[in-house]
C-alpha cells in the first residue's frame, strides 16, 4: 500500500492514475515567439540583425568602427545606387539595400516598428499575403528611388517596406471601417520627419504608395482569395521592371 493525505491507496490504481493523467505540453520559445508576434515578421527582423552584423563586422575587418557599419565593402557593394543599377547592371541592389541600415539606431527604430506593424498585418492577412506585401513595398521604394533619386546618392534601410505596412494597415481598416486618426496622425508624422536631412523622403513615399495598392489589390480580391497573390505579384512585377529598366530622371539629365 502507498500512503496518501487520507489512509493508503493500492499501487496498482495508483500507476493507473498517473497514466491517466497527461503530462503538460511544453511550447518552445520559437514557437511561442512566433504565435505572439508572426514567424515572418520575426524571421525577417532576423534577416535585417544578421546584415547588420555581417556589415559591421566588415568595417572592423577594413579598420573601422563595427558601430560605422557603412563604411564597410559589403555595404557598398549591396546599398541602392540609382546609377550602378541603370548603368552597372547591378539589379540585387533595390533587394539588398532594404535589409541594410546605418548604424544601429536606424536598425533598432526600424525593427521596432517592423514588430508592432508587421506582426498585426501577418495576423490579419496571413504569412503569404503578408510577405508579398512587403516584398511590393521594398519595390515601390526601390522603384521611386530609381526613377527620381540623386544617382550617385547610396539609400538603405527598410523603411519603404515599413510604409508600405503602414499603407496597407490603414486601407485594410477602411475596409473594416475602423477609426484611422490614429494611424493617420502617426502617418503625417513620419512623412514630415521625412523631409528631414539623410532620410528617403522618395523611398518612404514609393513604398506607401506600394503597400497600400497591395493592399487595395487584397481588398478588390477578397471575393476570390486565389487573385490576391496573383494581383500582388502582377503589381510587384510592374515595379521591378519600372526599377531596372526605366532610366531615372537624373541619369537623363546628365
Amino acid at each position: 500500500m502507498v500512503p496518501a493525505a487520507v489512509g493508503f491507496q493500492c499501487p496498482e490504481d495508483v500507476a493507473a492514475g498517473q497514466a491517466s493523467v497527461r503530462a503538460p505540453r511544453r511550447t518552445g520559445s520559437w514557437r511561442a515567439a512566433g504565435q505572439r508576434w508572426g514567424t515572418v515578421t520575426l524571421s525577417l527582423i532576423g534577416l535585417n540583425v544578421a546584415m547588420f552584423l555581417v556589415t559591421a563586422g566588415s568595417a572592423v575587418a577594413a579598420g573601422n568602427s563595427p558601430l560605422d557599419n557603412q563604411l564597410s565593402e559589403v555595404f557598398a557593394r549591396l546599398c541602392q545606387v540609382p546609377l550602378l543599377v541603370q548603368l552597372g547592371d547591378e539589379w540585387w541592389r533595390p533587394f539588398t539595400a532594404a535589409f541594410l541600415h546605418i548604424g544601429p539606431m536606424h536598425l533598432l527604430l526600424n525593427m521596432l516598428a517592423l514588430l508592432v506593424f508587421g506582426s498585426e498585418l501577418e495576423r490579419r492577412l496571413g504569412r503569404t499575403r503578408y510577405l508579398l506585401l512587403y516584398a511590393v513595398s521594398l519595390l515601390g521604394g526601390g522603384a521611386a528611388i530609381q526613377l527620381f533619386g540623386a544617382p550617385f546618392q547610396a539609400v538603405a534601410g527598410a523603411s519603404a517596406a515599413i510604409y508600405g505596412l503602414l499603407g496597407g494597415l490603414a486601407v485594410l481598416m477602411v475596409q473594416r471601417r475602423e477609426d484611422l486618426r490614429g494611424l493617420l496622425t502617426l502617418l503625417a508624422i513620419n512623412v514630415a520627419i521625412s523631409f528631414l536631412p539623410g532620410l528617403s523622403l522618395l523611398g518612404h513615399l514609393g513604398g506607401l504608395v506600394a503597400g497600400a495598392l497591395t493592399a487595395a489589390v487584397y481588398t478588390l480580391a477578397r471575393r476570390r482569395p486565389p487573385l490576391q497573390p496573383a494581383g500582388a505579384l502582377a503589381l510587384g512585377i510592374v515595379l521591378l521592371v519600372v526599377a531596372l529598366t526605366v532610366p531615372t530622371v537624373a541619369v537623363l539629365d546628365l
